[in-house]
């Protein structure tokens, strides 16, 4: 009986410390990823994954400022649990029923050349961004707590605004985790008036699965986007002047035309509504900047009218 109770507590022993150790390796694992991802340092205070409940549960997770920011956190976010598909942990697309995420609080800063550190981001370089990395994420629950801007443009010490947000928003069908990280990013800053818009057209371009239209979402030239709504020519080009006019400066717009232009971001937008045969309002997006294309400035303009519209 002693020789049995001492081998069961050598294998009990034995598999709580496999646990842990697994643990502690899917972490760090899952850590690198987030910052390669990102472009931006990541840090866990804790995970456990549990494979009878098929739960993971993270604690304390932290994404600092890029480089070229003050140091600091950019998303806090003390609790994120998600419930996955056992069958698909040996598989390369891996599949998470219900993924909830506690954001508590975004800190969001413009430095004194006036970028965004959310636009410094890796993620929100087009050009730069990493190949996506499949997921399948049935259902999403985001609460947004708050969000903290602080703008270094205004002299050495910044001017600060609190917007308190408290929402929960829920989505469905996130296709890669690049997807989740911008969803993550772009979302809280619809409650702001901040004007930028890289964030929105990587959101846009990698799939923009937080929008009901963007699934019919074409991009029919190397500056411009393009989609067709069952929703009212006027009120898709109310909405649209709405939200133009926030993102940057209009210099132009004629709505017996359909046509509104602006500057956003140093690019020069240009902006088209037609009704076709089926009595839908066909939206064209394009922008360019020092002659180059911005697909990335087209597409976060036409993120923000769909989000609007929604």
């Amino acid at each position: 009986m002693k020789k049995f109770l001492t081998v069961l507590g050598v294998v009990v022993f034995s598999l709580v410390g496999s646990v842990v150790f697994s643990n502690q390796v899917i972490k760090t694992a899952v850590t690198v990823v987030a910052s390669k991802i990102t472009g931006a340092p990541v840090h866990m205070d804790g995970f456990s994954l549990n494979i009878l409940s098929s739960t993971i549960r993270i604690s304390g997770f932290k994404m600092f400022n890029p480089d070229g920011f003050p140091a600091g956190i950019l998303v806090s976010c003390p609790k994120i649990k998600v419930i996955y598909d056992c069958a698909s942990l040996f598989k390369q697309k891996r599949h998470f029923l219900i993924v909830e995420i506690e954001l508590k609080e975004m800190g969001l800063v413009k430095n004194k050349e006036g970028k965004l550190n959310v636009d410094s981001l890796t993620i929100a370089q087009q050009s730069n961004s990493s190949s996506p990395i499949p997921m399948q994420i049935d259902i999403l629950t985001l609460s947004i707590g708050k969000i903290v801007y602080k703008d270094y443009t205004i002299g050495a010490e910044p001017s600060v605004q609190v917007y308190d947000v408290n929402i929960q928003k829920i989505y469905k069908g996130i296709p890669s985790a690049q997807q989740l990280a911008l969803l993550v990013l772009a979302e809280p800053m619809k409650a702001t008036a901040i004007k930028g818009a890289a964030i929105y057209g990587a959101a846009m371009l990698t799939g923009g699965a937080a929008l009901p239209f963007a699934v019919a979402a074409t991009f029919i030239g190397k500056d411009s986007v393009q989609q067709i709504i069952d929703i009212s020519f006027e009120h898709v080009y109310k909405v649209s002047l709405v939200v133009v006019e926030r993102m940057g400066t209009i210099t132009e717009h004629d709505a017996s035309d359909g046509v509104i232009n602006a500057n956003i971001n140093g690019a020069m937008v240009a902006l088209i509504l037609r009704k076709d045969a089926d009595n839908k309002t066909e939206i064209t997006i394009s922008a360019r900047k020092y002659m180059f294309p911005r697909l990335d400035i087209a597409g976060g303009v036409l993120y923000q009218i769909l989000d609007k519209l929604q």
